[in-house]
């Protein structure tokens, strides 16, 4: 990454996926490098089940926290149908890391709107230059937690190599932001999402 330039991630999921956790882990692995980093955040109205969009930059000089439109360089959707409402801050030729489990927003709940998530996945999967998909079933399988997938996902940003911020990057941020009891579980899951972008 050159001096003057600025790496944007947005983050998009809903309330308890662990969107925000997320986005510091990736924000510490960029201040741990010497960059500078900025976090912002929109959260529904509901802790859990509302939409939750986090904005990491890193870079030397960084304007603002927040994302123009049609200028990130990756998109992390925690949930198909909230990566499909944000599909239009990813720029051309930008990274797609997706998890295929569908999370039923609020208003599909109500009955107010029908939703497949499947449908939004296969549509995605067209509008990146590369799409990374997470079976996160597998992962939580593997690990013994569903609260690693927030972690999975960092590491397939990682392997993706869009953001300049390696594996090793990651797991130093790791250390740093979680209790020593859950650190090798959460290592765990974070060399699996980079699996992932490997294949």
């Amino acid at each position: 990454m050159s001096a003057s330039e600025v790496k944007s991630c947005l983050l998009c999921g809903v309330g308890g996926q662990g969107t925000v956790l997320a986005s510091r882990i990736i924000a510490a692995a960029a201040m741990a490098k010497g960059l500078h980093a900025k976090t912002a955040e929109t959260i529904g109205m509901a802790q859990r089940g509302g939409s939750v969009v986090s904005h990491v930059r890193i870079g030397e000089e960084i304007a603002s926290p927040m994302i123009p439109l049609g200028t990130a360089d990756v998109i992390i959707g925690f949930e198909p149908g909230e990566a499909a409402a944000n599909i239009k801050y990813l720029k051309e030729g930008g990274v797609l890391i997706l998890s295929s489990r569908q999370v039923k927003p609020v208003t599909a709940s109500l009955g107010q709107s029908a939703y497949d998530g499947a449908d939004c996945l296969a549509w995605l999967q067209d509008k990146g230059s590369r799409c990374i998909v997470i079976d996160p079933e597998e992962i939580i399988q593997a690990c013994g937690s569903p609260k690693v997938l927030n972690v999975a996902v960092t590491g397939a940003l990682a392997a993706s190599g869009a953001m300049g911020l390696s594996i090793e990057d990651m797991e130093a941020a790791l250390q740093m932001r979680m209790k020593p009891a859950l650190l090798e579980m959460n290592r765990k899951a974070l060399h699996m999402g980079a699996q992932c972008a490997a294949e």
